[in-house]
């Protein structure tokens, strides 16, 4: 009947969604739409026009509060700016993933067109067909992160945000001293301010590191990177060393110690066999010392074991900073963490308390553009319209967008050892060749790999899932909003699954790392 039906589909109690409730401090400012009273300018100023500044502008002059929104880029050491968006659409997630979707369409045209029957004719000029014009796709991809530039500016005027293309530093809690790209100065006050600035990445600290290039200048390099060595074990060196290798460089990584520091060990160690098995030299356990200037442009790198290698393009990608340090945050009393620049507070709200930070900027919290663009809605809805609700950063699905891309959720094996317990916890693991992957010979190395991790003392509460294989950040989407719940392990594997699919193989799990069995999967 329906009304069964309806009892059947309805969620139970004890997976219902427990809203994590916020209390701030009281900054003693008012409400929206208070700033003639009060003398100010405006309710609120936001500093920073990336996705968590934009974000919570645009939530906050939806409840009436009137908002403008500053940002500035200036330029990189090698000369490097760019539009309204911040770091995630100029010189982040965006190129990077539509560069990583271009070495993989270069990959299945390589290594999987005869196995489907398919015969590709070189081009008119006689140039093979898998071969890249670099100045032609840095032109289309900077043609859409241009376009969407305006978009973001049209669409802060459609929502009544004052848009301002000025730097800030606080002069007192109230008041910022804007300059814009002509110099020219001017003072703004409001009742409160939100500092969502973001990062930027770190220098190369060896002899001559000016001579490599970082995250913020890759996507805009007007000639061909040619050769290139990647510098660092984080995820943006592994992604750039990736998609460069899928198009066709010659490519080195210089790894300090290991890779992907704080992701799943071993779904790191499958990462890095991966792109290896793929032509990427990876240098283990060696830094550059130093960098010189060569015939024909090039660059000479001396390592720090004594070995050398020369190279068109250096890039640097051992870290990232808060971009703070001219905001004047010594005016207000606000405290960063010295390591990274990163601003102290808790949720959202600094130790200046009419002052916020979302984003890349606020320590200790995920840098990733959802999370930033969230934090900053729900923190606009709690300032003007009387939400209580808190960001919750627990149970966050990130992905790696690598040549095998990786996606998790929830803790990593080691994690989850170290809260729990090596006997309080159980691993489902598998490996698996994606079905796609089966007809081309040149794909007979590769495999995926997916494991969920178990609280053995809680029901078998699944405390993290993992999956390396195509598709990753798609495949794992839909299982963060289980882990929200309180995904158990018997409810994941009860799933049915879609046939035939990678997802698939995370709800028909079985093979436990305890029993030692081969966790290589059979079957169709």
């Amino acid at each position: 009947t329906i009304a069964w039906c309806r009892q059947f589909l309805s969620p139970t109690e004890d997976k219902s969604r427990r809203i994590k409730e916020c209390k701030m401090l009281d900054d003693g400012e008012a409400g929206s739409g208070r700033t003639e009273e009060q003398g100010y300018d405006y309710d609120l100023v936001v500093i920073g026009g990336g996705s968590g500044g934009m974000a919570a502008a645009k939530e906050a002059a939806k409840y009436g509060a009137k908002v403008a929104c500053l940002d500035f880029v200036t330029p990189s050491p090698a000369g490097t700016s760019w539009g309204l968006g911040g770091t995630c659409v100029n010189v982040g997630c965006i190129p990077k993933k539509l560069y990583h979707a271009g070495s993989l369409l270069r990959e299945a045209m390589q290594w999987d067109t005869s196995a489907f029957g398919m015969k590709l004719e070189p081009e008119a000029d006689g140039q093979p067909l898998a071969d890249v014009h670099w100045a032609q796709i840095r032109e289309n991809i900077q043609n859409y992160i241009r376009s969407l530039n305006f978009k973001y500016r049209v669409n802060l005027r459609e929502k009544e945000v004052t848009y301002l293309n000025k730097r800030a530093q606080f002069l007192d809690k109230h008041t910022i001293e804007a300059t814009d790209k002509k110099g020219k100065v001017s003072r703004i006050t409001a009742s409160r301010f939100l500092i969502a600035v973001g990062g930027r990445p770190s220098p190369l600290p060896c002899e001559r590191g000016d001579l490599a290039i970082s995250s913020d200048d890759v996507f805009f390099l007007e000639d061909d990177p040619g050769k290139t060595l990647c510098v660092g074990a984080s995820y943006i060196s592994l992604e750039c060393a990736g998609f460069l290798r899928g198009l066709g460089k010659e490519v080195t990584v210089a790894v300090r110690s290991i890779l992907l520091r704080g992701f799943d060990r071993e779904c790191a160690g499958r990462i890095g066999k991966h792109m290896e098995d793929h032509g990427v030299e990876v240098k283990y356990g060696v830094t550059p010392a130093k960098l010189e200037k060569v015939e024909s442009d090039m660059i000479k790198v001396t390592f720090s074991d004594g070995s050398q290698d020369t190279f068109k393009t250096v890039l640097c990608a051992v870290g990232r900073r808060a971009d703070t340090d001219k905001l004047g945050l010594e005016n207000v009393g606000i405290e960063t963490n010295p390591k990274n620049m990163r601003i102290r507070g808790v949720s959202e709200q600094t130790s200046c308390s009419n002052i916020y930070a979302v984003g890349d900027v606020l320590d200790n919290t995920p840098e990733l553009t959802p999370v930033a663009i969230q934090a900053g809605q729900k923190l606009a809805r709690r300032l003007y319209g009387g939400s209580n609700e808190a960001m919750d950063y627990n149970e966050i699905c990130t992905t790696v967008f690598t040549p095998i891309e990786y996606s998790c959720v929830g803790l990593s094996e080691e994690d989850a050892v170290e809260k729990l317990g090596q006997d309080n916890i159980e691993v489902y693991h598998s490996e698996f060749q994606p079905l796609e992957w089966t007809l081309s010979p040149k794909r007979g190395h590769s495999s995926a790999f997916t494991k969920v991790i178990v609280d053995k003392t809680d029901k078998d509460l699944v405390l993290g899932i993992h999956y390396v294989g195509p598709n990753a950040g798609e495949v794992m989407q839909g299982y963060g909003v289980a882990m929200k719940q309180g995904l158990d392990f018997k409810t994941l594997v009860d799933t049915v699954g879609i046939h035939p699919t990678c997802s698939e193989e995370i709800v028909s799990l079985g093979i436990t790392k305890s029993s030692g069995e081969d966790a290589a999967a059979g079957g169709c």
